[in-house]
This record gives structure tokens, sequence and C-alpha cells, in this order.
């Protein structure tokens, strides 16, 4: 078990104070192990085990908990027998009807350390969530990194080169539950379809009550397509009117921001660098793993620049920066990246394979005169760096520990 240490280090802080635990992420990605992460630690600091109370809400033996009521008379009839901090971990705690009412209760209740985890971002901005305003901590959780694939990809396949991990990474991504399948090409693509349908059927379909399925598949079909690329509802609009099809665009970003709120996609506005404001058309979306594009769409050479954009944004969210595209003049720098503070301008291309490539990719940044970090990522095995603009090989950027 990878312990995943980029988490446990922004958790454990937290560990054992009255603020709730709030661990959000799309399907699979790795929550109900945090918890178990979580556990081992506790247990590691003396807390007994039967003061852990644990439940899995996908789990159909759970079914009858699935209300507020049920669960707290489950819960308040464990603890009467027990003494000192109880810890209560529940997984996907989106399927119990009215939870946060029964969430505050047992914080006002008991002496208690509670750990959720949930399948949508808007797990905490309904109209109940205000019971918990300002009472709870959240953090997002990721599909593994290139630094945690490869972990697990080494204990399975010792010797392992870098190229060779970087391609396996690139091809199947981070989903943590591949290992299982040994990172076989053809069951983890069949896994990871077959998660992605589930994503779709289940936290953006069912949740939404979404009757046009195909308008709902059309649509994530366009994005998934059309990753790192700018594009607007309204364009997306014209292109099923094209499909003789009408759709008006409130009713496309109504879709995309269901998928958003699954985890599946990713927005990244735009920022006007010159004039130093947000723009609001035309932003770019990301899928939360690579390798359910891969799995999906199928690999497509042409695509691979923008694969490699998608694989660099999601290291950038899991390390804590605000990313936004940056717009200068007529040219765009991928990604401008923020965090306590600092400032990080990242440029991601496949190859450098000609002088009018290296002159694009270097020469964005021309007009940008301050003096924060600036790299260009890309597949080359040679270090091009110049005018103390940073070329770094991608597997090497995935892998430094800090790019300031």
């Amino acid at each position: 078990m990878i312990k995943r240490e980029l988490y446990m280090s922004r958790i454990r802080p937290f560990m054992g104070k009255d603020l709730i635990k709030v661990l959000t992420g799309i399907r699979r990605c790795g929550k109900s192990v945090m918890l178990e992460l979580i556990k081992d630690e506790l247990q590691g600091q003396g807390v007994p085990s039967d003061h852990f109370f644990s439940l899995n809400f996908e789990d159909m033996n759970n079914m009858h908990l699935c209300s507020a009521e049920a669960l707290h008379r489950e819960i308040a009839d464990w603890a009467a027998g027990l003494d000192g901090k109880v810890y209560l971990f529940f997984d996907e705690i989106q399927e119990v009807e009215q939870w946060e009412k029964c969430i505050n209760s047992f914080r006002v209740e008991f002496d208690c350390d509670i750990y959720i985890t949930g399948s949508n971002a808007a797990l905490l901005s309904g109209e109940l969530a205000t019971y918990l305003a300002g009472r709870y901590v959240e953090f997002t959780i990721y599909p593994f990194s290139f630094v945690e694939f490869s972990q697990l990809y080494e204990s399975i396949f010792p010797g392992s080169s870098d190229q060779e991990l970087f391609t396996k990474f690139l091809m199947l991504g981070g989903m943590p539950y591949l290992g299982n399948l040994r990172y076989s090409d053809e069951p983890s693509r069949l896994y990871l379809r077959d998660l992605y349908n589930s994503i779709v059927l289940k936290d953006i379909m069912k949740r939404n009550r979404i009757r046009d399925v195909d308008l709902l598949e059309r649509i994530i079909g366009y994005i998934v397509s059309n990753i790192g690329t700018t594009f607007s509802a309204t364009a997306i609009s014209k292109y099923f009117k094209n499909e003789n099809r009408t759709v008006s665009p409130e009713t496309i970003l109504n879709y995309i921001k269901y998928c958003e709120e699954a985890f599946l996609f990713y927005r990244v506005p735009r920022q006007d660098l010159q004039g130093k404001k947000l723009l609001t058309v035309n932003e770019k979306y990301y899928l939360a793993d690579q390798g359910m594009r891969q799995a999906v769409l199928g690999s497509n050479p042409k695509d691979i620049s923008l694969v490699l954009e998608n694989i660099v944004y999601l290291e950038l969210l899991r390390r804590g920066y605000t990313v936004t595209v940056g717009k200068t003049g007529t040219r765009e720098i991928d990604f401008v990246c923020e965090r306590d503070g600092e400032k990080l301008y990242v440029q991601v291309s496949y190859l450098l394979a000609s002088p009018e490539t290296i002159e694009r990719e270097f020469g964005v940044y021309a007009s940008i005169r301050d003096n924060y970090p600036k790299y260009v990522v890309t597949l080359d095995e040679f270090d091009m760096s110049r005018e103390g603009i940073k070329h770094r090989n991608i597997r090497d950027f995935l892998l430094m520990p800090d790019w300031q």
C-alpha cells in the first residue's frame, strides 16, 4: 500500500482535532485507502482499534443506514459502551440522506474525530452544508502521481527503467486499482472504460437526473477529445448544430458543471497577463486521469502534446497550485501557477524538433519580465535551457521535489 505522504502531511495536523476531515475526489482515486492510512497512523499513536467505527455506504449491507436517523442510532448505540474519544470513518457519505445533520450531531454529542469521503464536489455546497460551515477542512485526493505510480509499479516489476515507467504512466494513468491488474494493458483499459462509464452513469447522470443521456455522452465525448484546447459553450453549441442537434449554451454549461462536480473534468480559466484580469470565455478543460482518455478514445500520436499537458496540469493541482492559462498578446502560456505568494510558469510541448518550435515555446516568455521560474517541459532527452528559462524532460519535471 503506497503511503501517499503528500496527502498525509496535509491531513496530519488536523488528526485528533474536532474539525471534520472531508476527503473528496473522483471515484476510485484512493480515498478509501486514505482512510486506512489514517487509521494505521492513529493506531501507531496508541488509539485502540475498538474505538474506530467504519462504514462504506456503497456496500449494500449498509443500505439500512443510509438515512440520518438510522445512522445516528447505530453510532449512538455503539459509542455508549466506550470511554474516551471515538473515531468515525464514513466512505461515500453522499449516499446518506441529510448526512450533514447526522455528522453535525455526532460532533456536538460525542468526543469524536470524524473523517468522511465523497465523490462529488457539491458535497459541501448544498443547503444542508450550512450545518457544517466553518467546522470542516477539505482535502482533494487525485489519482496517483508519477512518483506514486513509479513506487507501485517498481514493487511489481523491479528494475524498470524510467522510460518504461513513464510510457506505462502515459498510457494507463494513475488509478490505484491498476496495480491489482499488474498493469496488464487490455485488462487495465477495460477497467478504465468501466470506471469511466460508472462515473458518467452514477455520479453524473443519476445524481443530476439527466434524461437526455445521448446529449450528455456527446458533450463529454467532445471535451474528452479536446482536452487542453480553448473553447466555449457557444462553440460546442455550434458544433452540435452542424450535426443537426440544437442545444443551448446554458444546457451545455450545466452538463459540464455536473461533470466538474463529479471530478471528471477540471476547468482552467484564462488570464490576461498584461491586463491582469481573468477572461470569461474560451477556457480549457483537463481530464481527471489521462489513462481514462487513452482507454476510451484510444492512443492517437497527434494528441500526445495535449496528454502531456493533462499530466502536468494534474501534478500542479496535486502540489497545491492555483492554475490559469496565461494570455500575453496573441500568445498563450499553458500554465500560470500560484501558491502561497509564489508564481511559476510552465509551457508543455511534445518535442523541440525544429527551430520554429523552439522559438514558439521559449519565445512565449519574452514579454514576461518578472523573475519567477519559467519552464519548458517536453519529452526531449537533452537540456535546451536558455536565457534563464529552464528546459526539463517531463519525467524529471514530475520527479522534482520543488520547482521554485
